[in-house]
Formats: C-alpha cells, sequence, structure tokens
C-alpha cells in the first residue's frame, strides 16, 4: 500500500544546454528564456507551488547561475524601484518566490541523462512523493496541471506519469505508454518505451514533462543502467518501477506548448500574449492588423467579376 501524502517537494532538471535555441542560450539557460515577460522556469516553479510543494530541488549545470540569481533577492534593485513609486513593478519582483519556499541547488556532476539527474536530487526529496517538472513543456490549464497529479495520486497511490496523445509519427520524439483499462483520463499503465518508431509503437500516448514519483524509483534508476543513447533514461526506471507498484498515466486537462523547440516556443507566446491581463487586447489588434497584411489580395482582374453559377 503506497502511502498518500502531501507533496512538498518538486524537483526542476536544469542542466541541459538548450542546443536547439543557440545562440541565444550560450550565456543564458534556456530556462531563463521569457514567455511574454516570465522566464519558463518560474511559471514551472508558480505551478509547483500552486500545487502545494514547498521545497524546490533545482538539479543545474555549468552556465545556470543565472537561475539561482532569479530567485535570489535583489536588495539593491527593491531599493531602486521603491525610491521611483514603482509599487506594482516591486510587488512582482518580491512575488517571485514567496518566503514560505526554500531553494536547494544541486548539481549534476555530468550529462548523464534525465533519470540520472533526478537521481541526483535523492538527498533532498528525502523518503517521500515528489513532482517532476520540465521548464521546457509549458501547460496552460485552468487548474495547474501538478495539481490535477497531486489530485490523483490522492485517490490511487503510487506513481502518476502527465501524457497527452501525439500523432502517430511523432512517437520517436517521446516516451511511449501502454495502458490497461477502460479509457478515461485516468488509466494502469502497462508499459513504457523511450522514443520507439512508429512501427513499434505501443500506443501514441506520450508522457510530457510532468512526473510524480514514488521515493522508490530512486533504487530502480540506481540499477537500471544505461539506456538510449548511453545515459540513464527516467523512462526505463519508471519501467522497473512498475513491477513493483502502480504506475498510472494520466491525461491532463490544459494545452501543452513545446518550448523545447523554437515553433512552440513562439506559439506559447502568442497564447499568453493574448492572455496577458495587460497587453492582451493590444496584442490582439496588432495580430488582426497583422493578420490582413498577410491575407492574399485578389488581383483588379478578378475583383468584382461576378460568380459561376
Amino acid at each position: 500500500m503506497v502511502k498518500r501524502v502531501q507533496i512538498e517537494t518538486a524537483v526542476f532538471p536544469v542542466a541541459g544546454r538548450g542546443t536547439r535555441f543557440l545562440p541565444a542560450t550560450k550565456a543564458s539557460p534556456k530556462e531563463m528564456l521569457p514567455v511574454v515577460d516570465k522566464p519558463l522556469i518560474q511559471y514551472a516553479v508558480e505551478e509547483a507551488l500552486a500545487a502545494g510543494a514547498r521545497r524546490l530541488v533545482f538539479v543545474t549545470g555549468s552556465s545556470k547561475r543565472a537561475i539561482e540569481d532569479h530567485f535570489d533577492s535583489d536588495q539593491e534593485l527593491e531599493k531602486l524601484l521603491e525610491s521611483q513609486g514603482k509599487s506594482d513593478l516591486l510587488k512582482q519582483l518580491r512575488s517571485v518566490l514567496p518566503s514560505y519556499a526554500t531553494c536547494i541547488y544541486i548539481r549534476q556532476p555530468a550529462p548523464l541523462g534525465l533519470g540520472h539527474a533526478v537521481l541526483c536530487a535523492r538527498p533532498a526529496v528525502g523518503n517521500e512523493p515528489f513532482f517532476v517538472h520540465l521548464a521546457d513543456d509549458l501547460i496552460d490549464a485552468e487548474v495547474p496541471c501538478l495539481k490535477q497529479m497531486a489530485a490523483v495520486h490522492r485517490t490511487k497511490g503510487g506513481s502518476v506519469i502527465g501524457c497527452e496523445t501525439v500523432p502517430h509519427s511523432d512517437t520517436d520524439k517521446y516516451g511511449i505508454v501502454e495502458v490497461a483499462g477502460r479509457a478515461g483520463p485516468v488509466q494502469l499503465m502497462r508499459s513504457i518505451v523511450e522514443k520507439p518508431k512508429p512501427s513499434a509503437a505501443p500506443s501514441n500516448l506520450a508522457v510530457v514533462g510532468r512526473y510524480l514519483l514514488t521515493p522508490a524509483i530512486f533504487d530502480h534508476l540506481e540499477h537500471i543502467g544505461h539506456g538510449a543513447g548511453g545515459e540513464i533514461q527516467l523512462t526505463d526506471g519508471i519501467a522497473s518501477l512498475m513491477k513493483e507498484e502502480s504506475v498510472y498515466a494520466y491525461r491532463f486537462n490544459g494545452v501543452r506548448y513545446d518550448c523545447g523547440n523554437k515553433l512552440g516556443y513562439l506559439e506559447a507566446n502568442v497564447a499568453f500574449g493574448l492572455a496577458h491581463p495587460q497587453l492582451g487586447d493590444a496584442f490582439k489588434a496588432h495580430l488582426i492588423r497583422l493578420a490582413a497584411t498577410l491575407a492574399p489580395k485578389k488581383s483588379a482582374r478578378t475583383q468584382g467579376r461576378p460568380r459561376k453559377m
């Protein structure tokens, strides 16, 4: 029987170099790329806090100091904003990290895969269930995705994996799961495989960057060895964990933007820009004007010509 508890720890693997966004990520972490006016990592932290997390564990690599600086206080900047009477900006700055939250930074010594990054967090996590959040996957949801998954855990116990259907042609880009039982948002997982070719994929239900894992995962990650790409794969650890306890696939409510690629990142900026409380209306008007300039124009020869019956 898996103990159901409040999830207080969220792990953020942020050691990747973000090569798809070079040269923008040469000296700045990809997690610091802004969507409108907040970096991706802040959206990730806000989602974890909304789900009840209080201990934030960042598994970092080289060139990631900007993440630490972002969540640290800046007394000099706060005094400057206060002296200029910019109370709204001061409030936003101070709300980046609530006082009740604790940040822990752990260095991943080598790029040995997502499973290894999660394993590095073991000393900070302890013997309780925890979240894993990949900031690349930005999910716009009325109820934050991790909060949805915490509710599933309270009902079912075990580990919960965030999933969504993808085109069959894209299965080689994701971990793909096979589920049992009736169709629905929560299904028991039967198998999971890392990036299978479409012809070999057990389904088109893909794992996205949200996990709620029990501490039993750590022992499995320690013993599975290296998998695809010579890395310690979290997918392989979950496959091993499934032999010991129930793991559930959860089809979350919300829209995911894959900010690990440029097109998905641009789509996220448009969506969040339109929803921005101060900028949304003006941005929408701009897009309408832009769309008008891009629309195909009728030639003078066809304008006014009667339609054929």
